[in-house]
């Protein structure tokens, strides 16, 4: 079984920079791609980032050019550097992982605060 566990979440005020990981523990031999998405309350899931298993990335236009998604594949660790920070990136940020069969699977996230 797969184990995805975010960290790096805090309080940062608006401009500021915040970096997150997530560790992946477990079966992780087959990755598709790895994401990483966030949720506000009262708002749905929302898909930020993705990398590859081939290292292609793409990005959300509301965090294109402001966030970085990255991996460490020795380390089984994707990584979010979120930069310009802004009052409305207030969520809490999951780590998803889908493998080459499709399956799916999440993290508990963890809670990014801006103040402005």
């Amino acid at each position: 079984q797969v184990r995805l566990v975010e960290s790096g979440g805090g309080l940062v005020q608006a401009g500021g920079s915040l970096g997150l990981s997530c560790a992946a523990s477990g079966s992780v031999f087959s990755i598709s791609f790895m994401a990483w998405y966030r949720q506000a309350p009262g708002k749905q899931r929302e898909f930020l980032a993705r990398i590859t298993r081939g290292g292609s990335t793409n990005y959300a236009d509301s965090v294109k050019g402001r966030f970085t998604i990255s991996r460490d594949n020795a380390k089984n660790t994707m990584f979010l550097q979120m930069n310009s920070l802004k009052f409305e990136d207030t969520a809490i940020y999951y780590c998803n992982l889908v493998d080459l069969g499709g399956y799916e699977y999440w993290g508990q996230g963890t809670q990014v605060t801006v103040s402005s």
